[in-house]
């Protein structure tokens, strides 16, 4: 039983982050979950077709009634009480936990406890500090930063390049431990120090490993927090956004302080190759894939170029390989003992591994990919489409006009087969003249959600259709370094922060005119730039994503 108990637990760390690509199928996750000012199922709409002009004054009253209806419902929605906004909080937590920059977290901090605790005591005490330590440093330093630099901050950061580069040598630097190149220990004196003040020097070190999640944690759940604080500031509660983030990093607090409270599991292992080492190897290779994924923040956000979607998924493909290459026994790292035969989960998770990478190897010719498509940098980046989908020619509104910024974005960040706008003053103007709705869409150059929109939605033929056919776009990326032209630039009046690149304009606006700073968000507008029907964040079900978009057009069309 002993045996059976170790292949148990080997199995389930190394099938969890393979299900973590995998969730990003599912509809019901928390993943997409976004908590913006006012958002209103369009379910809840109540428009239909008018195809008879007799009608057209009942139309009209029963338009108002049902505007008054939206306005009521969105004004409740937003007399939030500090409990809702500590739960929305805590559902955003929960979902941050399913993020590439939290979950790599986890062997690390076992692998602290493991070595620390001397009784279950301290363990479960050391544990319950670390958990607290997670909740006051995330609360604080978040507080500081929205404080110091605004409600958009945290987004900022999330896609700074230098910040991004970091943890992607960090997360390089975790891999070749795991594959044993070297051991990650505290320099021998602080250790002895450690020991010498014993309390003393247990909390230092718990406080170093609370406060260095909570630093790169920022990457997955800085916008999370920022429509948090946004939210909660815009309804005047004052104890808003400490409510919020205290509940945010209780979610995150909560299974880190359990896991590390049993570290006695991971005890009975051997300490050194067998199946323990196994674990780490294939932990190492899990590290260095989610490492590029940081790697491409940082060359979509500075237009390096290098990491095109078809040159990340070679890799990615390279790297399962050799993991798979790994599970079966075919290669072997320095701390490996002899691999005698299979075990029957080592052969089924070899399986696993060898099935997905059969499934990436089309998306080299542009197939969609769309259980990973959220991780993968944007479409239009893929240089050899054979795809059967929407051809990069089968564009809308190509009124001949120069779009400006269009150099910027288009060939590497609009999905293959749509041609929007990326000025919003350029939209409007465009939209009165076609006398068409416009769809803004806030979306970002490192956005998940984003990708996962655009790959697993609109390539819905009935959703592409109307976007195309029915709305004006103006897609608008709030985390682009472009600088702005000089006589562009403008100290904002929201923030009272320079804005000085397209993204910080593009990220004020936002934030400033619809309360929210999380993308990606759709906003329907009519050519005045007036909302038509209250904003969405990401949904991932087609029927209702498609019915949003039809609420805007028959509200633009009974406006007129």
């Amino acid at each position: 039983m002993k045996v059976n108990f170790k292949l148990l637990i080997l199995l389930l760390l190394l099938v969890a982050p393979v299900a973590m690509f995998a969730q990003a199928d599912t509809t019901n996750t928390l993943e997409g979950l976004e908590f913006t000012d006012g958002t209103i199922s369009p379910d809840s709409l109540s428009f239909e077709e008018y195809p008879d002009t007799a009608t057209v004054k009942a139309d009209s009253a029963q338009m108002k009634s049902v505007a008054g209806t939206i306005v009521d419902k969105a004004g409740a929605e937003g007399k939030k009480s500090l409990w809702s906004i500590f739960i929305a909080g805590l559902l955003g937590g929960f979902a941050a936990l399913l993020m590439p920059c939290i979950f790599p977290m986890l062997p690390l901090t076992v692998s602290y406890f493991t070595k620390q605790a001397g009784s279950r005591a301290s363990g479960i005490s050391k544990a319950l500090l670390y958990g607290l330590f997670i909740i006051v440093i995330y609360v604080a330093l978040g507080m500081i930063i929205t404080i110091a630099f605004g409600s958009d901050a945290l987004n900022a950061l999330s896609t700074n390049g230098i910040f991004n580069f970091i943890f992607f040598l960090l997360l390089v630097g975790f891999a070749a431990s795991f594959f044993g190149a070297f051991e990650i220990t505290l320099p021998s004196s602080f250790v002895n120090k450690m020991d010498a003040k014993s309390d003393k020097g247990g909390l230092v070190g718990l406080f170093f490993m609370a406060f260095s999640l909570s630093l790169v944690s920022f990457s997955c759940t800085g916008p999370i927090i920022g429509t948090l604080l946004v939210e909660a500031a815009s309804k005047g509660e004052r104890l808003g956004p400490a409510v919020g983030m205290l509940g945010f990093s209780i979610a995150l607090a909560i299974p880190f302080g359990l896991f590390a409270m049993f570290p006695s599991m991971l005890k009975s292992l051997p300490k050194s190759g067998g199946w323990l080492n196994s674990v780490k190897v294939v932990l190492g290779f899990l590290e260095l894939a989610l490492a590029l994924k940081f790697l491409s923040n940082v060359d979509l956000a500075y237009h390096w170029n290098l990491l095109d979607r078809e040159v990340f998924l070679s890799l990615w493909i390279a790297i399962f390989a050799l993991m798979g290459l790994y599970l079966i026994g075919k290669i072997k790292f320095s701390h490996d003992s002899e691999l005698k035969f299979l075990s029957v989960p080592r052969t089924i998770l070899a399986i696993v591994v060898f099935s997905f990478v059969v499934y990436m190897v089309p998306g080299l010719w542009g197939a969609p990919l769309k259980s990973i498509s959220a991780f993968l940098p944007p479409s239009a980046t893929q240089d050899f489409d054979l795809s059967s989908g929407v051809s990069a020619g089968a564009v809308a509104h190509s009124d001949g006009k120069v779009k400006k910024y269009a150099e910027i974005f288009h060939d590497r960040g609009t999905p293959k087969g749509f041609d929007p706008y990326y000025d919003y003053d350029q939209a409007l103007a465009t939209a009165k003249e076609l006398n068409k709705p416009v769809l803004i869409d806030f979306t970002g150059w490192n956005c998940v959600n984003c990708r996962k929109m655009e790959a697993n939605v609109w390539t819905d033929k009935a959703v592409a259709k109307l976007l195309k056919e029915e709305f004006v776009m103006a897609e608008l990326f709030v985390d682009d370094k472009t600088e702005l032209a000089a006589n562009e630039q403008f100290v904002s009046k929201y923030s009272g922060k320079k804005i000085n690149t397209i993204g910080k304009k593009n990220s004020d606006f936002q934030a400033a005119t619809f309360d929210s700073n999380s993308q990606p968000l759709y906003v329907i507008v009519d050519p005045t730039g007036k909302k038509l029907v209250p904003q969405s964040g990401a949904n991932y079900n087609v029927e209702e994503y498609k019915a949003f978009l039809q609420s805007g057009v028959d509200a633009f069309k009974h406006k007129n």
